[in-house]
């Protein structure tokens, strides 16, 4: 043993000798044995809420008994638990500047968390709001006469900042306060999700800021504070959200998006949200191809039952609202028209034929998937670029409508930090101590080689137009997507830290480290190219981004002999990737 360790280990006895000498008696008041807790005001919450999550929560799931989850055996949980947790873990929240505020919703766009949101208040609601509920005149011409908030839930805030570092305005419209000076918010929170109507039929959805007057039926999840992987699916609940369901492979998304007894989905006023389940790293493809197929032979017999129904004799308002189903069942908007329509027109039917009868109970027994479902299939880049691309592979060459969203933080993040193929060169992982020495897999260029599934690369903080022009796209093609998210992770070390994540993704674009472009088999039916490179040519210092992230500067501590060489490779390959994709563009 040298020298220096025996000096630590001599400071370890130490420090446990002056532990003992320094104890010091507590005189204990006898009083204390009868003491009680003051009442806690009784609140009205969910049986689910006070009797399963509040005991797991405290630790004490183990003394549950089984009856506690009666009703439960097939291991579905309640969606919107998280709304209940209120946990309170952010040091500093953003406060809302009203006068500054350009009305962009841009803040709540970029919101891992969902606890920012806009709201719009007629004049009902801002007469009943309560002191302090400060608004200002709505922006836009389909908002005249409305008055405008943006309003934070703080004990539900991570306190990541990222809203505060997006804000465009002249002078920042979020300045972050201490928890305890943005307490008053709590009650104003409360007002507007009870109170306020959502609004959302009044803006396009699908553009940015239209967006996000509708509500997210994603929320509050565990994630770590500015997390980069959750604003992209808080985003597509908030356009597909009454109709989704997600297959989820073990990962990040796993955590914070099902840990029980959270769960993080939740509905909206009409009881509608995603459905989700999750499934292993290995089949998690085949898992949500198994949902589709299944969702499609439902409505393959409700297409059965209706035609058997128009045949008979029934009445024509009925046989014209089973029709327009049956034309329009594979359209979103066409097939929520056309499900309220066939409802309302089955339920005012009474049928005296024994047949008629029977087909309209086996319609309305399956009415839940009138309605075009929009399966999700999502996961990180372990899952899609590893340990599940056989299966992803599988699915997508299927051909089935499917959409597949890819979180890729370029590393196994929830699993230990281990390298994938989607690792770049030079980054320092698990597996790649010394830094990885090929290049990265290029998982949506080998997608586009089937030439009929729909492929995106994305990323957030760089072009949040065009992450939602790639989602709206993907899910609206009659066939399988892939979207592929650039999602900046704790496990990156960002030296400027998670409240700049949506600025290192727009860095890292800006740099040519990561690219933006999309391949639409549907523009070939138009005679044009069906490849559309959305980067602009590289402005910023690459050397810079990588020297902006610990996983690329352990490696000049750690193997400073090969560092420089490894980060030079890394830039060409980038190069190499870009000036390919210039070609496929016709650039």
């Amino acid at each position: 043993m040298c020298i220096r360790d025996r000096n630590i280990v001599k400071m370890n006895h130490d420090a446990i000798d002056r532990g003992i000498k320094s104890l010091i008696e507590v005189d204990v008041p006898e009083h204390w044995a009868d003491a009680q807790d003051p009442p806690k005001p009784v609140k009205e919450e969910p049986d689910f809420i006070k009797n399963i999550l509040r005991p797991m929560n405290r630790h004490e799931g183990d003394e549950l008994p089984v009856s506690a989850f009666s009703n439960m055996e097939d291991g579905t949980f309640p969606l919107g638990t998280t709304a209940y947790e209120k946990r309170g873990i952010a040091v500093m929240i953003p406060e809302w500047q009203i006068d500054k505020c350009i009305q962009c919703n841009q803040c709540s766009f970029v919101c891992p968390h969902s606890v920012i949101r806009p709201f719009l208040l007629n004049d009902e609601e801002k007469k009943n709001a309560p002191e302090g509920f400060v608004t200002k005149p709505a922006m836009g011409p389909q908002l005249k006469g409305l008055q405008y908030r943006i309003q934070v839930s703080v004990l539900d805030c991570t306190g990541c900042g990222n809203c505060a570092d997006v804000c465009p305005a002249k002078e920042k419209a979020l300045i972050m306060k201490p928890l305890a000076s943005q307490m008053k918010e709590t009650e104003n929170w409360d007002y507007a999700i009870k109170h306020v109507s959502v609004k959302d039929n009044l803006m396009p959805l699908t553009t940015l800021k239209g967006s996000q007057f509708a509500q997210p039926l994603f929320e509050f999840s565990g994630a770590c504070a500015g997390c980069g992987e959750t604003p992209y699916i808080k985003v597509i609940t908030q356009l597909f959200g009454d109709r989704m369901m997600i297959a989820n492979a073990t990962g990040c998304s796993s955590i914070w998006g099902g840990s029980a007894p959270s769960t993080v989905y939740c509905t909206n006023k009409d009881g509608k949200g995603p459905a989700w389940a999750n499934s292993l790293f290995e089949d998690n493809a085949e898992y949500g191809y198994g949902m589709a197929l299944a969702v499609k032979h439902i409505r393959e017999a409700i297409k059965a039952d209706m035609k058997a129904l128009i045949s008979m004799d029934i009445p024509q308002t009925l046989k014209d609202a089973l029709q327009a189903w049956i034309d329009g069942k594979d359209d979103a908007d066409a097939s929520k028209k056309a499900t309220a329509d066939v409802i309302s027109a089955a339920e005012a039917y009474k049928p005296d034929n024994a047949e008629a009868k029977k087909l309209i109970d086996s319609i309305m027994e399956k009415r839940d998937y009138l309605v075009k479902r929009s399966v999700w299939i999502i996961g990180g880049d372990g899952w899609a670029y590893d340990i599940g691309y056989g299966g992803l592979d599988h699915v997508l060459a299927s051909g089935e409508n499917v959409n597949v969203l890819v979180f890729d933080t370029e590393v196994y993040s929830n699993t230990g930090g281990q390298s994938s193929k989607a690792t770049p060169t030079a980054a320092v992982a698990k597996f790649a101590a010394s830094g990885k020495k090929v290049k990265k897999k290029d998982l949506g260029l080998i997608a586009t080689t089937y030439g009929y599934v729909y492929v995106a690369q994305v990323a957030m903080g760089a072009d949040k137009n065009q992450f939602l022009k790639a989602v709206i796209e993907a899910e609206k093609y009659d066939g399988p997507s892939l979207i592929i998210a650039y999602s900046p992770c704790i496990n990156h070390g960002i030296r400027e830290g998670m409240g700049r994540s949506q600025a290192r993704s727009k860095q890292a674009v800006e740099s040519g480290y990561w690219h933006l472009w999309r391949y639409n088999p549907e523009l070939k039916k138009e005679g044009k190219n069906p490849f559309i490179l959305d980067s602009k040519e590289p402005t910023g210092d690459f050397q810079q981004f990588l020297n902006g992230e610990v996983r690329y500067t352990s490696l000049k501590k750690t193997f400073p002999d090969i560092a420089e060489e490894l980060f030079a490779k890394a830039e060409e390959d980038a190069k190499e990737r870009y000036e390919n994709y210039k070609r496929m563009a016709g650039i």
